[in-house]
């Protein structure tokens, strides 16, 4: 009969050897993708590069690819010029309000990533999580400098480990 009150050290849970029979898939490096405008709001640039990388021949099409950040920027295209509207109001009205006039800029911004989180995940759903991708907009340090910005992150999902048996 089993001791299940038994306790067991760590080291000898991790001592067992692993399956041999298992084999575990490697996942590439994620693609990232950069704001490629010229206008930048609170880190979220007004477009995004519509390049198509080279880590991704194979896994979709480049139409696809084209098609999904031509929604990106549309959102964009739509949103930002607006937030920068106000963005100039806030900052002429900035001393009078105690910088209570950035608010409605900083609210429009988050609406704006809202907006596009929602896109990504639908996109993600309907089609990429079936490729094997998944897409998400991230806040990452620039190269240049220590601002943050917002960039499209494309992560490969990991394939379950497949059991081949000898």
């Amino acid at each position: 009969m089993a001791d299940f009150d038994a306790i067991y050290e760590e080291e000898q849970l991790d001592n067992e050897p692993l399956d041999e029979h298992a084999v575990v898939p490697t996942v590439p490096d994620p693609i990232l993708i950069r704001g490629a405008g010229n206008m930048t709001v609170f880190g979220l640039s007004n477009r995004f590069n519509s390049e198509f990388p080279s880590g991704l021949v194979s896994r979709v099409a480049p139409e696809e690819f084209k098609a999904t950040i031509g929604r990106i920027n549309g959102i964009l295209k739509k949103a930002l010029p607006v937030n920068v509207k106000w963005l100039f109001c806030g900052c002429v009205c900035c001393c009078c309000t105690l910088g209570c006039s950035l608010w409605p800029v900083i609210c429009l911004s988050k609406r704006t990533q809202l907006t596009l989180d929602k896109l990504l995940e639908w996109e993600n759903s309907h089609l990429y999580h079936k490729l094997g991708l998944h897409w998400r907009l991230t806040k990452q340090q620039c190269d240049t400098s220590s601002m943050m910005e917002y960039v499209i992150l494309i992560e490969f999902i990991p394939k379950t480990p497949i059991y081949r048996p000898d």
